[in-house]
């Protein structure tokens, strides 16, 4: 039925247009009639979707399906290319377009050390701990008002010390601030490891490290709310502190597994140094809280010019150039220092000069290259040779007639001092390791071997534990030099390690853990002060890996070529005295 019907639509559409061709004959055909007018493409496209739209079995239908087959072909023609440009170019763009990959940082490894278990110790007597340390002998002026530190005269800034300072913990990531030729990284967890695994008599064992934790559990559970130490001379307790933490590596942003209970610590305490700085009558800072001659002043110098070589804190980069000034302006004209930074003074005193000088060469290592800074180092030198040096002696605590005769008691602050300075192997700094060659490590005074030393045992050792360590541990070291540091290292790790005050209470970490905690006690007219003592044990337990910035054998050289070169600011390796 159905081709039967298409049929007969086909043969009356046939028959229509036999008809008009007849009409056309007969001259019957009106031209202006618009069933003959050619028509355009789209008005043929418009009434075929229009005719398509009308009933099947209307002539418009009809016409309209015959229009549809017509123009299919031409259709397919136009719009089956079109398409493909289309795609096409679509796929192109799409593939073309560059994937942005995140970018990766690549850190260094750090070398997951296993912990080291607190050496089987038997349980002490619970020592109370005294209320007030006792730094030093000498009483302390009233406290000036605090006012914000001046501009530096030697130095031009854009703006002054921030009355708020900036948290410590907004640092730089920075290596340690001597990489070492032989060993990288230095103040890292692995090194630590490395170094105090027991295999050399030269380093440490888990027993010298294990001593060191207690002391840093302990500082930090006896630390003040305001960031300090103790109850007198908050500012050397607190700088022996803080270099104490930095010599572990501890600080804000450290690698260390300890960062997140050590780091705030660091950072209280430093805040502390920074806040204690005010201006004094002599339009120079001063430290509240230090004591009457100014030890402190030297020794928070030292640890804001430590903090800022390993952290880069710009306040404490500020702190340590305004504090280098005084200390370079104050220097005597002998070269030598002398209590309270009395620059008109020719007494120069051996003890307070060795703080400045550490001060200088932490401060020169950590890229605060003061104009004036190598002359007075070049000063101290001269000084050292020519009224510190003692035959008898090694160095003495004040000159002495014909640089003959004094105790022995400073002869490892002189040598570590020309050490320090870069003339270790002058002819006086191997004289005062000759005199100090069967010295042997000491809490008590009687012991030290030292010919009348006086004061505290660990001021004494904490010296000459690093002079011994440099001289023996230095490439080429004579084998004198040598057996000297392993005897004396031998000692000391038997003795430190059991001579420390354990406390039974333990100090939860930021988990809950509980940590051994204790501190050191000289058994002498200071026993008064833990806190120095304590920093002073400590830093001689980790003189394996301390590294100190003040190691550099470049620190004394007059060429402003080498000291930018031992400049943080370079990633250049630093050679230095040390090796292990």
């Amino acid at each position: 039925m159905a081709l039967t019907k298409i049929f007969s639509e086909k043969v009356e559409i046939k028959h229509l247009y036999l008809a008009a061709g007849k009409n056309r004959q007969k001259g019957r055909c009106d031209m202006n009639d618009d069933k003959y007018t050619e028509k355009g493409f789209f008005r043929r496209l418009f009434e075929m979707s229009k005719g398509l739209g009308m009933p099947r079995d209307t002539r418009e239908y009809k016409l309209a399906r015959i229009e549809l087959q017509r123009l299919s072909a031409p259709l397919t023609a136009i719009v089956v290319p079109t398409l493909f440009v289309i795609v096409l170019c679509v796929v192109t763009a799409v593939s073309s377009r560059r994937t942005e990959l995140p970018p990766v940082d690549i850190a260094d490894p750090i070398v997951d050390e296993p912990p080291i278990e607190d050496p089987p110790v038997p349980e002490p007597e619970e020592i109370p701990l005294p209320d007030e340390p006792i730094e030093f002998t000498v009483d302390t002026p009233d406290p000036a008002p605090v006012t914000p530190l001046p501009p530096s005269p030697i130095q031009t800034r854009s703006t002054d010390i921030s009355v708020k300072p900036a948290p410590i913990d907004a640092v730089m990531n920075i290596k340690s601030p001597v990489t070492m030729k032989t060993i990288k990284g230095s103040r890292t967890p692995g090194t630590i490891g490395t170094v105090t695994s027991g295999k050399s008599q030269g380093g440490g064992d888990p027993h010298t490290e294990a001593a060191v934790m207690k002391v840093l559990w302990w500082l930090k559970a006896h630390q003040n709310t305001d960031g300090s130490w103790g109850n007198a001379n908050k500012v050397a307790n607190t700088a022996l502190a803080v270099l104490t933490y930095l010599a572990h590596g501890e600080h804000p942003g450290s690698p260390s597994p300890y960062t997140r209970d050590f780091g705030p610590t660091v950072q209280s305490a430093l805040d502390y140094l920074i806040g204690s700085i005010y201006v004094g009558n002599d339009n120079l800072p001063h430290f509240q809280g230090t004591d009457g001659n100014e030890y402190s002043f030297l020794i928070g110098t030292y640890a804001l010019c430590e903090a800022f070589a390993m952290t880069k804190n710009p306040n404490c980069k500020e702190a340590a150039t305004t504090c280098l000034y005084r200390i370079i302006e104050n220097q005597s004209s002998t070269g030598g220092w002398d209590y309270k930074l009395n620059k008109n003074s020719t007494r120069d005193d051996l003890s307070f000069a060795g703080w400045a000088i550490q001060a200088l060469k932490a401060g020169k290592m950590a890229g605060l290259h003061h104009e004036g800074m190598q002359t007075a180092i070049n000063k101290a030198v001269n000084c050292l040779k020519r009224r510190g040096y003692s035959k008898s002696g090694g160095f003495t605590y004040t000159p002495t007639a014909n640089n003959n005769g004094g105790n022995t008691g400073l002869a490892g602050v002189g040598t570590l001092a020309m050490q320090f300075l870069g003339r270790g192997t002058e002819a006086e700094a191997l004289n005062a390791l000759d005199v100090m060659r069967d010295w042997m490590p000491a809490f008590e005074a009687d012991k030290l071997s030292a010919k009348r030393p006086g004061g505290s045992p660990q001021y004494y050792c904490y010296y000459a534990t690093q002079c011994k360590y440099q001289a023996g541990m230095k490439p080429g070291a004579t084998k004198q030099d040598v057996d000297s540091w392993v005897k004396w290292n031998l000692e000391m790790r038997k003795l430190y390690p059991a001579s420390i005050i354990d406390l039974p209470e333990k100090v939860a970490d930021v988990k809950g853990k509980g940590h051994a905690q204790g501190y050191y006690q000289n058994t002498d007219a200071h026993s008064s002060r833990p806190y120095m003592d304590t920093c002073l044990a400590a830093l001689q337990l980790m003189v394996y890996y301390r590294y100190l910035p003040t190691t550099s054998t470049k620190a004394g050289a007059d060429e402003e070529d080498e000291v930018a070169a031992n400049s943080l600011d370079t990633d250049k390796d630093v050679k230095v005295a040390v090796v292990f």
